[in-house]
């Protein structure tokens, strides 16, 4: 057994068809008389109706989250829940308007229940990132991790089948970093391998029938674990990829992990031979890098940079971009290994296979 430090993240889960009917007495148990609901654009209806859920206790629906969580949007949401007198959020959603629950919380401490409905596991970490001047920062602050998560299936089901698949090749992607993780310990090695499982068990499934309540209870399962996961090691080359290529380039969120998944998982199995074996094992017994492109490509999600818009001319900026700052990684982030680095991401950007270099 290798030596290890474990520490736990305090959140309150609900989970189960039909949570959402718990909601009132959940914002009653934090405190709260007064719930700034967040959402995006297209989500509106849903706030609208959690609005009437909460009844008197809704200070107001604020519908402008949107990807990277940009720093004016930010602000204007804090200014929004101050001036409504807020003393909580509700985050309806997906990654965007955790985000921005986040950035609320990290600079008026006000308290962040989430209501997931998609895969992204961003409710379960206290790692959050904000978008200025074309740099995405990130950073970790016990502050914005949400202190309650009701995750309702049911919520899940309207989800487009596309964005479904690459949410959840997103929550994948937490659990495979996790795995090779410098902070990596052995209760979080069991929640990736599991998450990774049941995820990949399940896109089939729902992909066929949407509707598949069962199909959308397990893959939410699975991202609440993996979610887990990222909230409680630290991540490496593959967020910082997809944290350049979504931050400056603004390419969309969940199908760029789908991306660049397979590709870092190749790049990085020369220095991780024991997170692979896990992620094969989760994956049915396929070599890790492959396995989670076959799954993308199988299942109907993208599997090129070229297919997110991103023109070819821009890898070289995005290899000096991964170089600067570079987070730690089992195959270092260094500038001799740039050229390796700059094939993963051509290898990507055409969508080919993922090939193993050193």
């Amino acid at each position: 057994m290798r030596d290890f430090v474990y520490n736990t993240q305090a959140a309150r889960v609900i989970f189960g068809a039909g949570s959402l009917q718990y909601l009132e007495r959940e914002i009653a148990l934090l405190g709260a008389q007064r719930a700034l609901i967040l959402c995006t654009p297209e989500q509106q209806g849903l706030a609208e109706q959690i609005a009437t859920i909460l009844g008197a206790r809704t200070a107001g629906i604020y519908p402008k989250a949107v990807m990277h969580v940009p720093a004016e949007i930010a602000a204007a949401a804090v200014a929004e829940a101050a001036r409504l007198g807020a003393d909580c959020a509700v985050a309806v959603g997906g990654g965007s308007t955790t985000g921005l629950g986040k950035a609320i919380a990290l600079q008026s401490g006000l308290a962040i229940l989430a209501i997931p409905t998609t895969y992204a596991g961003s409710e379960m970490t206290p790692i959050y990132g904000i978008t200025e001047a074309g740099l995405k920062k990130t950073g970790r602050d016990p502050r914005v991790l949400p202190r309650t998560v009701i995750y309702d299936p049911e919520l899940s089901v309207s989800l487009p089948v596309g964005l479904s698949v690459t949410s959840a090749m997103n929550a994948m992607a937490h659990a495979a970093e996790g795995l090779y993780a410098q902070d990596s310990n052995p209760i979080m090695d069991l929640m990736a391998e599991e998450g990774i499982r049941a995820l990949a068990l399940e896109i089939p499934k729902f992909r066929v029938n949407p509707a598949d309540i069962s199909a959308r209870s397990n893959a939410l399962y699975g991202a609440w674990l993996c979610g887990t996961v990222l909230g409680n090691v630290g991540m490496a080359l593959h967020h910082k990829l997809c944290h350049t290529l979504g931050g400056t380039f603004n390419l969309p969120h969940a199908e760029v992990h789908t991306v660049i998944l397979p590709h870092a998982m190749a790049f990085n199995a020369p220095a991780a031979p024991q997170a692979m074996q896990k992620i094969s094992r989760a994956l049915g017994g396929v070599p890790a890098a492959q396995g989670f492109y076959d799954l993308a490509r199988q299942n109907g999600a993208p599997v090129s940079l070229r297919e997110l818009g991103l023109k070819a001319e821009a890898l070289d900026a995005i290899v000096q971009l991964a170089l600067q700052n570079p987070y730690w990684n089992p195959r270092p982030i260094v500038p001799e290994n740039s050229g390796a680095l700059r094939n993963l991401l051509q290898q990507a950007w055409e969508g080919v296979s993922p090939v193993t270099s050193m």
